[in-house]
């Protein structure tokens, strides 16, 4: 069985009372996760630096118009 039919026989009641317990539990791991999870991880993943780095402003003013 696989881990979503585990859940779904685990959660009580009837069909309507287990998909609102389902998205309820959803909900929560996703605010765990915002909350908590994403910013401990958060300095130790390498994507926060920017690696663009903007255009010099003296370049457009020097270039002639035509």
């Amino acid at each position: 069985m696989s881990i979503y039919g585990t859940l779904w026989a685990a959660l009580p009641g009837p069909r309507p009372v287990r998909v609102l317990l389902a998205a309820l539990l959803a909900l929560a791991v996703v605010a765990v996760c915002f909350r908590w999870v994403f910013p401990a991880v958060a300095p130790s993943v390498p994507w926060n630096e920017g690696t663009v780095d903007a255009p010099p402003a003296a370049s457009a003013a020097t270039d002639p118009a035509p």
